[in-house]
């Protein structure tokens, strides 16, 4: 597994996105594939953040880019870090 990118996010932890990541994005969702500086940037800069589904993710939220009027982008934590999970379209407001 080879990191792709890393950004810092908003409250000072720095998040990764792998190539395994960004394949599994590319494959599920290819709408997205020619947005990845977008994504880094609903990391670094989103526009709203949710806690995710899951003990130690969190959503975060960019407007205005993509298919769909937000772009959600799912981060998991541990141990001090971050990564990439995946990213969605979504129509409505988080």
């Amino acid at each position: 597994m080879t990191v792709l990118a890393t950004v810092v996010e908003p409250d000072g932890v720095s998040v990764e996105l792998t190539d395994t990541q960004w394949q599994h994005i590319c494959e599920q969702r290819p709408a997205l594939a020619g947005l990845r500086d977008e994504i880094l940037r609903a990391v670094s800069k989103p526009d709203t953040t949710t806690a995710g589904k899951r003990p130690n993710e969190t959503w975060f939220f960019l407007q205005g880019v993509g298919p769909s009027e937000w772009l959600r982008v799912v981060v998991a934590y541990e141990g001090g870090r971050g990564w990439i999970v995946t990213a969605f379209p979504r129509r409505r407001y988080p």
